[in-house]
């Protein structure tokens, strides 16, 4: 007899007084409800949804997750609660580890091509995920499905909310970026646009605003990355601490308002007393999403268990005891109407619009600007830009309404000058063949500090869109193209400046058509020979058009620690500049 069987006294007390057909029926419901249980066991078995503890003692799948700070110890407790659990997948269990990342760090390396130590990734934005994907030899990356969401607010102590209305009175980005940014009383601290994913959609958010309301976007956002140039953080986390005790505004240390997600809010209002907490104003020109994309890495190189595992953890992180954690810790759920009492704790209030106002993410090109547009604000730029005018110059560019690749060349040049500060230097030269007795290329303003006046009453700028506009082809001018890189180059070498970012901005149409000049090899090796890593002056080489050597431009780029591209529209120029100072700027390379 079984330890599960009944003895014969008890089965026949249970029994007892039932006609024996009932005993059968009995007997016969009883032993399908077995049939059915059991069944369902082997299913759920099967498909990973009953835990079993004999396959935790035989094997676990062992899987390791990063995640951005913010949100790691969130997705923490749901894999402990896993183990716990002894959930599984395929019959194992899964057993994931959890390991706190900032993004931006990630990013980069994947983008490096540097080999991770995990399989997940959970940033809190999908523009890392975008910069992951931006090395030409950068590991592979595919977003599976979101777990978490936070908008991105302006966060005040509660005077200067005050100051500015709050709760009943709503801003635009750019009303918001005016009135934080244009008084001596009211300080905005923000975390560093390049290491933060809400400094970086507050900031191009800004510049759409004012794009919107018929204003230099450009301007505005660089009006807004001067300002908070001069109060950032290195992390999300850091730029809370920057709050002035108490609301004050006298120490000039401390800000009274700053960019951050509502989570972070969230966590810095927790346990803090009424009044001592910030409060949020939501832009009405809608909000951008930090979205906490399921990154799965190289998942052609995850074993079959591995990447069920990963699955079945993105399935347990939309649990309704998932969503209940990572509300509890001031999170949204992915499409879904905010938790009142948590967006409430955070520091929302009516009529801000907090539950409706959202924004469309910012294109990769609107990024791209914002960015560069930082990059130069923050770090000052010296540049020796030289212009191919070779005769083909002078062709039509298709769809641009009979202008020629010369005119949009010009036109992006100007709009891209228009982008930097009085700080920066800026010169110009021309090439074609010949230009200058036997030599390819010519001076025309000398490499100098925009601000500065220069004859005729005017200053470096207005002297270098004179001669932007004067630019014109060459008839029958060829490509000298050899000969202007390396006296450019060597020239930006030997008037490096310290502590700003130095570069050759080379743009051309063509290949190298002068028989007279060096040769590419002897071009490169002089190349390599004349940079330095102590004193980096990247070339940054634009191939404009389909007839232009991308192959040798991105030789030359390469050969200086630079970045070659290669556009088809010479409208292009002005995102592509901005794409480059913050590509090289921070160390990477393209093209």
């Amino acid at each position: 007899m079984g330890r599960h069987s009944l003895p014969d006294a008890h089965a026949a007390e249970g029994t007892r007084g039932r006609p024996p057909a009932a005993r059968r029926r009995t007997v016969a419901v009883a032993t399908l409800l077995v049939l059915v249980v059991a069944g369902g066991a082997a299913v759920a078995a099967s498909s990973g949804l009953l835990s079993s503890g004999d396959s935790c003692r035989d094997s676990a799948v062992r899987l390791e997750l990063v995640a951005s700070p913010d949100i790691a110890p969130a997705v923490r407790s749901v894999a402990e609660r896993a183990r716990a659990d002894k959930v599984t997948s395929d019959g194992s269990c899964i057993d994931v580890r959890v390991t706190a990342r900032e993004s931006y760090k990630v990013a980069a390396a994947l983008g490096a091509a540097r080999e991770p130590d995990f399989a997940v990734w959970i940033p809190d934005s999908g523009l890392w995920v975008d910069r992951a994907k931006e090395g030409g030899e950068s590991v592979p990356v595919a977003t599976a499905g979101h777990v978490a969401a936070s908008p991105v607010v302006l966060g005040l102590v509660a005077p200067a909310a005050k100051s500015l209305g709050w709760p009943s009175r709503t801003y635009t980005w750019a009303e918001l970026a005016a009135a934080t940014t244009g008084s001596d009383t009211l300080r905005l601290g923000a975390a560093d646009p390049a290491r933060s994913a809400a400094g970086l959609l507050a900031l191009s958010s800004v510049g759409r605003s004012a794009a919107r309301r018929g204003a230099d976007g450009d301007t505005g956002a660089a009006a807004v990355a001067k300002a908070l140039s001069q109060r950032t953080s290195d992390s999300d986390a850091q730029v809370v601490t920057t709050l002035a005790r108490g609301g004050g505004s006298g120490d000039p240390r401390h800000n009274q308002a700053v960019v951050l997600s509502e989570q972070t809010a969230y966590a810095y209002n927790t346990g803090r007393g009424a009044g001592q907490g910030l409060d949020l104003f939501y832009p009405k020109d809608g909000s951008p999403l930090l979205d906490y994309p399921y990154t799965i890495v190289r998942e052609n190189r995850l074993s079959t268990d591995r990447s069920r595992a990963a699955m079945r953890f993105l399935t347990l992180l939309g649990s309704p005891e998932s969503r209940r954690a990572l509300t509890g810790s001031g999170f949204r759920a992915p499409g879904e109407a905010p938790d009142e009492a948590s967006v409430r704790k955070a520091g929302a209030a009516a009529p801000q619009p907090y539950a409706t106002s959202t924004a469309d993410a910012p294109s990769a090109k609107e990024l791209q600007e914002a960015l560069g547009t930082w990059t130069i604000i923050v770090q000052s730029a010296r540049l020796t830009t030289v212009v191919d005018v070779s005769g083909s110059m002078a062709a039509p560019v298709p769809g641009a309404g009979g202008r020629s690749r010369m005119d949009v060349t010009k036109a992006s040049l100007l709009r891209a000058l228009a982008q930097f500060t009085p700080e920066d230097e800026i010169g110009l030269w021309d090439f074609a063949t010949r230009l200058d007795g036997s030599r390819d290329y010519r001076e025309l303003v000398p490499t100098a500090r925009l601000g500065d006046p220069v004859k005729g009453g005017r200053t470096q700028r207005e002297r270098l869109a004179a001669a932007f506009d004067a630019l014109r082809p060459v008839p029958d001018g060829a490509t000298g193209l050899y000969d202007t890189m390396l006296a450019a180059y060597t020239r930006a070498t030997a008037g490096y400046r310290p502590g700003k970012f130095n570069a050759v901005v080379i743009l051309t149409d063509g290949a190298n058509e002068d028989p007279g000049s060096i040769s590419r090899g002897e071009l490169l090796s002089r190349l390599q020979k004349l940079s330095d890593p102590a004193r980096p002056v990247p070339v940054i080489a634009i191939a404009v058009g389909p007839d232009a050597d991308g192959e040798s431009v991105g030789q030359m780029a390469r050969a200086t620690g630079g970045a070659g591209y290669q556009v088809t529209d010479p409208a292009e120029i002005q995102a592509v500049i901005l794409k480059a100072i913050m590509t090289v700027g921070r160390g990477g390379t393209a093209g």
